[in-house]
């Protein structure tokens, strides 16, 4: 990390240029690497804070080099958490503290937080002469009176709660704070084997949860607003929880808030974010993924305060469709649907953006590299959309065949993972993918199945269609950008609109599903409701639904309960909607 030498941090409003070059004497300062401090570096440091009647806080490395010198408490001259080195939560910053107080009070909480955030070798604190401090722990002549001595503790795997950390509920401490200290004994302490220790702690209380790094360790942060009911907000961070596991994240913990609406900076209060930077210490993640979609303001501010990278709900989706795409349409259509993402949001990702990029000869310093980013995205999106619309006049034609041989079509809708690939493998045998996964498949795939008319005896044909999963609130991106997949839908002649009665949310998935639906921009044909796995429904369930949705079809397709009955009612269903067209 390299800091512009002799830059002096803090609130510097008042001071003389001769304290200002007090204070950037400071940085030309080296202490002993095996020592916290020394009484003279401490001494000083307190003269120059009684003459300003400022508190002062002076950064140093394991090299006993100061790298940065603030005026203000560790709370307010802290360093930016981009800056500093990430090393896991087995190990420290590296850098420690020396602050002076005018106060005789320990460290209070938002200096210990800081020191938290900041993962920090130690706090010192140095309590100044004249501060009402009584002489306790030996006392000190000269300007300290006293000392205080903080550092992180690791907290046992038991203490770091996977469930939702409700808003008002304290975190638990990670930091032991000692007894007044004098400068002496503090100066006497053995730095090296106090952090050596500290991090021998660390290395073996987080031995036992050592996961695959490969996998993004990820904190889930939930926001409950005035107008989200309790349901529907616990229900939407376990599809999150979901969501991020089939995207290949590992979920450490949950931290809600409530709040009557969305902070416009930071989405959760200022208190929450500082709960959030200490428990992504704590637990080692590496990403942060919120329950809603982030403004670029939002997801800037949140990286700064946080240290690490923060996506929203849409971005996890559209990583998750990104590795599920297999076919060429679906590969263009994600594509294209990241970037319309990306596009607004390139500002502020990362200090590269916002550098010259240097030219040579006579071109000058030129546009800026976000600038050159737009433009290259601009175009290519562009590109990408050419490409998608003769994708989607090929499959017009595709079914305008199908349409001429008066072949009926059946699209299959539902929510995500309610069974729909499973259900056309068993009809069909299509061999599609299928998992306990949501969004397992995006490409939408056509079976012919045969079916025995219940009346005639005769054998009909109906063409079947998987289609993408939905899922509640949609991302914009995505409805615009599938529109092929979703063409399948509006161009069928029936729907089937599966529901996985065994999920909790079964009843507002129906409802997210027909929400969709019914923002199509053509107004789908009949809709056949089936309940899918009633092998594992729970008997409340099944008689709700039947009692709500008489017409229902009841089916287990992975145990083939219920499917001559659906056959039957697919053939009449294709019977009504080709007579319905023709009339």
């Amino acid at each position: 990390m390299i800091l512009p030498i002799e830059t002096i941090y803090g609130h510097l409003q008042g001071l003389k240029s001769s304290q200002l070059k007090q204070l950037q004497k400071l940085y030309h300062q080296r202490l002993p690497g095996d020592r916290l401090t020394t009484s003279e570096f401490a001494q000083r440091l307190a003269a120059i804070s009684t003459e300003i009647n400022q508190p002062v806080c002076v950064y140093i490395n394991r090299r006993g080099q100061p790298i940065r010198v603030g005026v203000g408490t560790p709370g307010q001259t802290q360093i930016p958490l981009l800056e500093l080195p990430r090393y896991g939560v087995e190990r420290l910053s590296g850098i420690r503290c020396i602050a002076t107080q005018l106060k005789a009070d320990p460290p209070n909480q938002a200096a210990l937080t800081a020191m938290a955030m900041q993962r920090l070798d130690a706090l010192a604190v140095l309590i100044l002469s004249g501060s009402g401090f009584e002489r306790r722990g030996g006392g000190a002549t000269g300007y300290v009176r006293a000392t205080y001595l903080a550092h992180l503790i690791p907290q046992p795997e038991d203490t770091l709660r996977p469930q939702a950390n409700e808003a008002g509920e304290e975190p638990p401490a990670s930091w032991s704070v000692s007894p007044p200290l004098s400068l002496e004994m503090l100066a006497n302490q053995d730095f090296v084997d106090l952090v050596e220790g500290l991090e021998e702690e660390f290395r073996r209380e987080y031995t036992a949860r050592q996961v695959d790094r490969t996998q993004d360790q990820v904190l889930l942060v939930g926001l409950q607003t005035d107008t989200l009911p309790i349901q529907r907000f616990q229900d939407g961070l376990a599809e999150l929880s979901r969501l991020v596991e089939t995207a290949g994240g590992e979920v450490l913990q949950v931290l809600c808030q409530r709040r009557p609406r969305p902070h416009p900076q930071t989405v959760v209060g200022e208190g929450k974010v500082q709960e959030i930077a200490l428990t992504v210490q704590a637990v080692g993640a590496s990403l942060v993924v919120f329950d809603r979609d982030l403004s670029p303001t939002q997801i800037r501010n949140l990286e700064m305060q946080l240290g690490v990278r923060v996506i929203d709900r849409t971005e996890v989706i559209l990583d998750i469709f990104a590795q599920r795409a297999q076919s060429k349409a679906g590969k263009l259509q994600v594509e294209l649907a990241q970037l319309e993402y990306m596009l607004p949001r390139l500002a502020g990702r990362g200090q590269a953006m916002s550098r010259l990029g240097g030219g040579i000869g006579t071109r000058g310093p030129g546009e800026t590299k976000l600038e050159t980013e737009r433009r290259s995205i601009q175009r290519r999106i562009t590109r990408l959309q050419r490409e998608v619309d003769q994708l989607q006049a090929h499959r017009s034609r595709l079914r305008q065949q199908r349409q001429h041989r008066e072949i009926p079509s059946v699209a299959i809708v539902g929510y995500t993972n309610a069974g729909k690939s499973t259900l056309l493998n068993v009809l069909t045998a299509a061999e599609v993918y299928a998992a306990d996964q949501l969004f397992a498949t995006l490409d939408p795939t056509t079976r012919r199945l045969v079916i025995t008319n219940p009346e005639t005896q005769e054998l009909e044909t109906i063409l079947l269609t998987d289609t993408v999963g939905f899922i509640h609130e949609l991302p914009p991106a995505l409805i615009d950008a599938f529109r092929a997949t979703l063409e399948e839908v509006t161009e069928a002649d029936a729907l089937v609109h599966l529901v996985d009665l065994s999920h909790p949310a079964w009843q507002s998935h129906i409802r997210s599903v027909m929400a969709i639906l019914t923002a199509m921009p053509i107004v789908p044909g009949p809709i056949l409701l089936v309940f899918n796995k009633i092998d594992c429904a729970d008997g409340d369930a099944i008689a709700l639904a039947r009692e709500e949705f008489p017409n229902g079809i009841f089916i287990s397709a992975s145990a083939g309960l219920g499917l001559e009955t659906l056959k039957q009612k697919l053939c009449h269903l294709a019977h009504y909607s080709l007579v319905h067209a023709g009339g």
